[in-house]
């Protein structure tokens, strides 16, 4: 477990927040943007089609698009403010379904240093700085999948962005993760030293039943579990939790209205929590065709997370153009058998591991192992937003959405490279980069 004073610090001061922000965060607060806003790019692509349209303008009122449609259709009113972007494709803001705002770059400090020797204020602090660069990039919304060791911090980091304290995306977060007693880390200690945790330890069913109501207690929209984990004889991936207590993860979640997403890298794991009904399976390594065939029955998305291990290879001196290592090969595989099953791809990058701000990268690693450019946007926008359950109101550019855009130079739909390329964001009807 997480050590106590962080967590009652971090639970104190999400409570704090909560008051202050009067409630639940179903709708996040509509802003002041100060009137109506009408784009003028060269062409929208809105989230779902082969190709971007040329001529349309995008007209917004407050947090929402109005209106979408050729300049002789669109009314606006007068005082509108007029924002012209020549050379670009305005399209929905990125979403990055798996990110952990409060870690930062292995190759800077360890995952064990993080968790064991930075202090929460210091990992809150340089979290916001995380938060800012994402924004930036063009991610409008974030699923955090997991505090590694900082309690509920993230909870009330995305309290302090809804309040307009510190400017990032939308944030979705499952605070702590559950994995299974003795299985997690930090590790390699004595026996008798108790250290703390990245993630919240469970056993049995009481166990899980009582961490699962407490985590959605704590404020976690998504419940995280760890299907398997590396606890095997030989340090590989071994089911962590049976069948029967990743169904009565599930059970509970599902009744809260709570969605559940399970970290899964081996073939068996993978398989426990697509029978259990998770939502989301992470990673998905060692998957094969025969449970990716199961998991499209079980209409269970894949967030293959390709950034992460391709960065923590670059760290131990592999680089693009090199022979592929075994994992890199390995992984096509598995991407391309979840493919060929019809799995939904979601876009989800493991930032964290890496440079926040860089979680581009995932999407455009998800064309380079098989999907076409538009099917990869798709998988960080419209697909999304659907695993999020925000089909329609996130990753969409229409009529009535959430007025969270993008414009980039160019078009992504032809050349994913132009993600690299944000001239504007806008996120809740507010231009938080750009003319």
């Amino acid at each position: 477990m997480t050590p106590n004073l962080p967590g009652v610090f971090a639970r104190t001061l999400g409570l704090a927040c909560c008051l202050l922000a009067g409630g639940a965060r179903a709708q996040q607060a509509r802003p002041d943007s100060g009137g109506t806003i009408l784009l003028r790019p060269d062409r929208v692509w809105d989230g779902t089609a082969d190709a971007p349209r040329p001529g349309l303008v995008v007209l917004v009122r407050g947090d929402r698009v109005v209106a979408v449609g050729a300049p002789s259709a669109v009314a606006a009113p007068r005082g509108t403010r007029t924002i012209d972007l020549p050379g670009t494709t305005l399209m929905p803001g990125l979403i990055d379904l798996h990110s952990h705002v409060l870690l930062h770059p292995y190759n800077e400090t360890s995952w064990d240093d993080q968790v064991l020797r930075e202090p929460l204020g210091l990992r809150v602090a340089r979290a916001t700085n995380h938060l800012r660069a994402t924004l930036m990039a063009g991610f409008t919304t974030l699923r955090d999948l997991g505090t590694e060791g900082a309690g509920e911090a993230d909870w009330g980091l995305a309290r302090a962005v809804e309040q307009g304290i510190v400017p990032g995306p939308r944030l979705y977060v499952a605070n702590r993760a559950i994995v299974m007693r003795g299985s997690y880390g930090p590790t390699g200690f004595a026996p008798e030293v108790t250290v703390p945790q990245g993630a919240e330890e469970a056993a049995g069913l009481e166990d899980l039943g009582r961490v699962v109501r407490d985590q959605i207690r704590r404020g976690a929209d998504w419940v995280k579990v760890y299907a398997d984990y590396r606890w095997g004889p030989n340090g590989e991936a071994r089911p962590a939790f049976t069948q029967e207590e990743l169904n009565r993860v599930v059970e509970i979640a599902s009744a809260s209205g709570r969605p559940v997403a399970a970290h899964a890298a081996s073939a068996e794991g993978m398989r426990r929590a697509a029978l259990a009904g998770v939502t989301t399976i992470e990673h998905g390594d060692a998957g094969t065709p025969e449970v990716f065939v199961l998991m499209k029955q079980k209409g269970v998305a894949l967030v293959p997370t390709i950034a992460a291990g391709d960065a923590i290879l670059r760290y131990r001196g592999w680089k693009h153009g090199d022979p592929e290592p075994t994992r890199v090969k390995d992984k096509r595989a598995s991407v391309t058998a979840a493919i060929d099953a019809g799995v939904t791809i979601a876009n989800g990058s493991d930032v964290g591991v890496f440079a926040h701000g860089d979680n581009a990268r995932e999407v455009e690693l998800l064309v380079d192992y098989g999907l076409t450019p538009v099917q990869a946007l798709r998988s960080a926008t419209s697909i999304a937003a659907r695993v999020l359950r925000q089909e329609g109101q996130l990753g969409a550019v229409r009529a009535g959405a959430l007025a969270d855009m993008i414009a980039v130079r160019g078009d992504p739909t032809r050349d994913i490279a132009a993600l690299r390329a944000v001239t504007m964001v806008m996120k809740g009807g507010v231009v938080a980069h750009g003319p």
